[in-house]
């Protein structure tokens, strides 16, 4: 009854004081009545032998209760008494050589293996590196003086018998080696405590790594886009045609070389971001909150700003081209009109000055009246070129031309001076008027010829300008048209023939008539400086710039031909790759959506539609470089297709980065499945009840679905008040910053923490407190030697100074840091605060 109160640790009944056999009997009976208590089986074992002193019987009784109270409790992964005790003493001698524990016989003669135990634990008080397998006496004393001193484990086994017997008794070492386990479970619990901790701690330090990751990321591509904004938004250009086109050319390579690495970036970064949440509500940690202005929003606003700039920037370089090339145009025309101009009056003002009327005869003022008349009629259809380079100027200022100065000192040259031809004209004229009352006589044949070269000349004049006019056209039917207008000029110019031999007759006639009646002087005609010769000229040039225009305007044509060459041939191309990458996108997200085999099959599908995806990008250079014959050809529209250069890089932008978020999510479930434990049926029954309440396909949920989601689940909502309360509680888990949906990654977390087991602050607290010994505060010697060197220095940083009562110099407040590790509150989120030493 003492053996087993002692062994126990329990109290039995007060024995029988009596010296006789039936006291005996009765003493012997209450101890194994208590052993029966215990749930053990006693065959064969009675009161009266213990007391007849059968020494079989008392020893097989003796085992039994060291089996049941000091080897019994012994359990090592749910096996049994012995075997645990045996995977125990495998496992702590695992590294040790010469060593190889079987059995509790063989496997302990040498004394080696109980040295390793102890070494083990308690490397100080054995130096395992000087013993040998060949003196087992010396390593057994060795190890029974040591355990016996400083582990208050007494000698049970005698080394010489141990030695010396071909088989040592089992349960009697088995009964030595129970004590060592009891003696060092102690430093057991401290070792899985340490486990733990160093398990919670990696975590943490891996989610510290990528939360650093992340605002490096996020610093280096908001940065990147904040340098980038301003070139965007820049409209200064030196207003030449040339310097635009430079600038479309920049545009090109930011397009083809500085944005991609950009898109991989942030694709990087959501990814990124969305594993780190994962894990961190993986491991119960606060969810991670970027710093002010790097919220995966902020990045996202930033990213569509740049897009709308450079939407505006492309569309401003554009137009940019377009009215400069009409500048271009409108200030090559007005210089030629201008040379055209000012060689007409060139000489006009010296001869509008002249006084020759003076000395004239009569049919000499005449004539010289006629030519002026003839003077005021060209001058008078002079009028509307003049006209016209005024209002060429003046759009050319409109347009803000770059040499506008220049443009409009010439213009006022031009006005000047053609003002001062018609105060000049009036003049002669009232002197002519004032001389004609005296000079009658009139040249009719010489007149009439006047009269009528001079508009002729004028027409001439005015058909070799447009005949050499330059144009700019963008269309198959404005060149059509030039070529329509052209046919019908060329129709008239049968009667032109006419009105010129009609003229040229008249000066045939009038060299017949001096000739015939040798008149002097009758030659020169008084009233015209024009000739038959310059007429003959003017005529002949207009016949030879007639077939030099059909020739440009066919170049032109063939040039509008290729034009529409490259149109077709960018629609065909884009009439492919619009619609595949709407396919693409469409077969992503019906795999986004789950329910087509296991996250395995989703996440290989994905990756094949990535290397697709990446092998098709060749299809987009091609387009990129039609597209660039596009531009240079100045083409502005395109009827054969719907699909805009710009559409399709935002498509595959897009396209891109749904795979990469569809793989993160697919990523982020496997993460989630098999760390928290759920079957692929769970996750398929989560998936399958979430999508046939998301009846639009959006990827969330209202909270009225939400609900009817859950009860579909067997999750039992009241419809009482305190349902209501319950359901509004787990909104807040669900949908902390309260935007009125629910999505799938926070309904699965959701669901896995319902059907699973995490650990918690208060385990970690528990793990620190069998570290410290039961004591409220630990301190740096203790972690350095219960943990690993980086995982030490690690809590030693960051654990604030232990404030309560009974501190002692560096005691450090474990309970605080465990606290923070896992935040305040289940249903709210806070950024993980870092304890830093003064150092």
């Amino acid at each position: 009854m003492l053996l087993l109160e002692v062994i126990s640790g329990e109290t039995l009944p007060k024995p029988d004081r009596g010296k006789m056999r039936f006291h005996k009997i009765a003493n012997v009976n209450k101890a194994l009545d208590f052993i029966a208590s215990k749930g053990v089986k006693l065959v064969s074992i009675g009161a009266e032998e213990i007391v007849d002193g059968n020494l079989k019987m008392t020893l097989g009784m003796i085992w039994t209760i060291i089996l049941r109270f000091a080897i019994q409790d012994i359990s090592v992964e749910e096996m049994t008494a012995k075997e645990g005790l045996l995977l125990w003493c495998q496992r702590k001698t695992a590294p040790y050589k010469n060593v190889n524990v079987q059995n509790f016989h063989l496997s302990f003669k040498d004394g080696l293996a109980f040295c390793a135990l102890i070494h083990r634990h308690r490397p100080d008080l054995i130096d395992y590196n000087k013993l040998s397998k060949d003196n087992p006496l010396e390593n057994l004393n060795t190890a029974f003086d040591v355990a016996e001193k400083y582990l208050d484990i007494p000698r049970m086994l005698d080394p010489d018998d141990l030695v010396n017997t071909a088989m040592p008794d089992e349960r009697a070492v088995m009964t030595y080696v129970s004590s060592y386990y009891h003696c060092f479970s102690g430093a057991q619990k401290a070792e899985t405590a340490a486990n733990r901790i160093c398990k919670v701690l990696k975590v943490n330090q891996e989610n510290e790594r990528l939360m650093e990751e992340y605002e490096r990321l996020a610093s280096d591509l908001l940065e990147w886009i904040r340098r980038t904004m301003p070139w965007l938004s820049s409209r200064q250009t030196d207003n030449s045609l040339a310097g635009v086109q430079k600038k479309l050319e920049e545009y090109r390579t930011y397009r083809r070389k500085h944005k991609p690495p950009r898109v991989e970036q942030k694709a990087k970064l959501e990814t990124n971001f969305n594993t780190l949440q994962t894990k961190l509500r993986l491991s119960n940690r606060p969810a991670y909150m970027p710093t002010e202005g790097k919220m995966v929003s902020d990045i996202a606003n930033a990213w569509k700003g740049l897009e709308l700039s450079e939407k505006s920037f492309e569309e401003w370089l554009l137009s940019e081209m377009m009215r400069l090339e009409r500048l271009e145009h409108l200030a090559q025309k007005f210089k030629h009109k201008a040379d055209i101009h000012e060689d007409w009056t060139r000489g006009k003002e010296e001869m509008l000055q002249s006084q020759d009327f003076r000395q004239c005869k009569l049919n000499e003022l005449k004539a010289l009246k006629k030519k002026h008349e003839a003077f005021e009629s060209d001058l008078a259809a002079h009028q509307d070129r003049v006209e016209q380079i005024a209002a060429i100027a003046q759009e050319l200022n409109t347009l803000e031309y770059h040499d506008s100065a220049s443009v409009n000192a010439r213009c006022q040259r031009i006005c000047d001076q053609w003002d001062r031809l018609g105060n000049l004209t009036q003049r002669r004229r009232q002197a002519l008027d004032e001389a004609e009352r005296i000079l009658e006589k009139i040249d009719i044949l010489h007149l009439e010829f006047a009269k009528r070269a001079a508009p002729f000349n004028n027409w001439l004049d005015g058909t070799r300008e447009d005949l050499v006019d330059m144009f700019i056209v963008h269309t198959m039917e404005e060149i059509q048209g030039l070529i329509d207008a052209h046919s019908q000029f060329k129709a008239t110019l049968g009667e032109a023939d006419k009105e010129y031999n009609s003229i040229v007759g008249l000066v045939r006639e009038v060299e017949a008539t001096v000739q015939k009646y040798q008149v002097p002087g009758g030659l020169e005609n008084p009233y015209t400086t024009l000739t038959a010769n310059d007429l003959t000229k003017k005529w002949s040039d207009v016949r030879q710039l007639v077939p030099q225009r059909d020739q440009t305007l066919q170049a032109e044509l063939r040039k509008q031909q290729n034009n529409e060459m490259v149109r077709r041939q960018f629609a065909e191309k884009a009439n492919q790759v619009g619609p595949w990458i709407e396919r693409q996108m469409d077969a992503v997200t019906a795999i986004g959506m789950g329910l087509q085999g296991s996250l395995e099959d989703q996440l290989h599908r994905l990756k094949e539609y990535e290397q697709g995806v990446y092998a098709y990008k060749p299809h987009i250079e091609e387009l990129e470089k039609i597209h660039q014959a596009v531009q240079e050809g100045m083409i502005f529209e395109n009827r054969y297709t719907q699909y805009t250069m710009e559409t399709l890089r935002v498509g595959w932008e897009q396209l891109l980065t749904s795979i990469n978020r569809n793989i993160n999510e697919v990523e982020n479930q496997i993460l989630t499945r098999d760390s928290k434990g759920i079957t692929q049926d769970q996750l398929n029954e989560f998936r399958s009840s979430f999508n046939h309440f998301d009846k639009n396909r959006t990827g969330r949920l209202a909270p009225e679905e939400f609900k009817s989601c859950l009860v579909s689940l067997g999750y039992s909502i009241g419809k009482d008040r305190q349902g209501e309360i319950d359901f509004q509680r787990i909104l807040a888990v669900v949908d902390p910053n309260s935007t009125g949906y629910v999505h799938f990654d926070a309904f699965l977390d959701f669901m896995t923490r319902e059907t699973t087991d995490t650990d918690t602050a208060e385990q970690v607290i528990d793990s620190f407190r069998i570290l410290a010994g039961d004591k409220p505060y630990i301190l740096p010697d203790e972690l350095r030697r219960e943990l690993p060197p980086d995982q030490a220095e690690y809590c030693i940083q960051r654990m604030p100074p232990y404030k309560g009562p009974n501190a002692v110099p560096g005691a450090l407040d474990y309970m605080s840091f465990s606290t923070a590790l896992y935040g305040e509150s289940d249903l709210k989120c806070y950024r993980l605060p870092l304890f830093i030493s003064d150092g």
